[in-house]
């Protein structure tokens, strides 16, 4: 029996699938479908494995391989965090304090698919940056996003992982910019989130120690030896933990400058001065 756009977004919907509509929009156009045409031969195959993929809530973009963010299309694996709509405001803040005139040195720290580095060095010509993972299937990832926007002359990429004695040593210093990412979910709520993230989501993108802040205080410990003088760092915050980030920076001695709130009105982007 051939599948019907209607039919499609039935399926999703008794699925308990958010947004069924967008989804069968998205998945007729990947598919290169007209929605007022029923799927037939090949093309139904196709889209009934890409559905039955989706009713176990595998994420639409680790399916389709790719996703949005800010303004470009990244690919994204079982290796990678999907990019998320919140953390353009972590993009956004950096790039406001990126100095597009004077070349600039940043560092990502977690970059997993490149996304934010990259999202910031494609508005910045003169800017150029360190993407640095724990994960070598994420720094593949992440590299090959780089060569598809053409940033791969502008980006080094190095496997490290900065509970390293030695992390500073290895990846250098005198940045003028950090941004980070880091998992900042409490061990005991991994188990409590939806099925698209804890099924499909790297944990070590997503675990953040007892309490979710046992990455910010390493990163706040490097963070004196990494920026320059004057240099900034941001980073994205769980709900209700931007506060406690600032405190472990400024006991660092950085000085705390904003906290910025996410569209949603939750305090989401942490910036801090050396």
């Amino acid at each position: 029996m051939s599948l019907s756009f209607s039919e499609v977004v039935r399926i999703l919907a008794e699925g308990k699938i958010p947004s069924p509509r967008l989804e069968a929009r998205i998945l007729f156009e990947y598919l290169e479908l007209n929605q007022f045409a029923p799927a037939e031969g090949d093309k139904e195959a196709q889209l009934r494995a890409l559905l039955n993929k989706r009713l176990v809530h595998a994420p639409l973009d680790k399916i389709l391989g790719k996703r949005e963010f800010y303004k470009n299309t990244f690919a994204v694996s079982k290796d990678v965090l999907s990019p998320r709509p919140d953390t353009e405001i972590l993009v956004e803040a950096a790039i406001d304090l990126t100095e597009k005139k004077i070349p600039q040195k940043i560092l990502d720290l977690g970059t997993g698919s490149g996304c934010i580095l990259l999202s910031i060095l494609a508005d910045c010509p003169r800017a150029c940056g360190m993407a640095v993972d724990k994960s070598e299937a994420a720094l593949a990832v992440a590299h090959h996003n780089a060569k598809a926007l053409n940033l791969f002359n502008r980006i080094t990429f190095v496997h490290a992982d900065w509970f390293e004695r030695d992390f500073v040593e290895h990846i250098g210093s005198g940045f003028d910019l950090v941004v980070s990412n880091p998992p900042y979910i409490p061990t005991a709520d991994i188990l409590t989130l939806e099925p698209e993230v804890r099924q499909f989501d790297p944990i070590l993108a997503l675990d953040g120690g007892k309490d979710g802040f046992e990455h910010y205080r390493r990163i706040a410990e490097l963070t004196p030896h990494l920026l320059k003088q004057g240099g900034h760092i941001l980073l994205e915050a769980g709900i209700g933990q931007a506060s406690k980030i600032g405190e472990i920076f400024e006991h660092e001695g950085l000085h705390l400058i904003e906290i910025r709130p996410d569209l949603s009105g939750i305090e989401r982007c942490v910036i801090l001065k050396k």
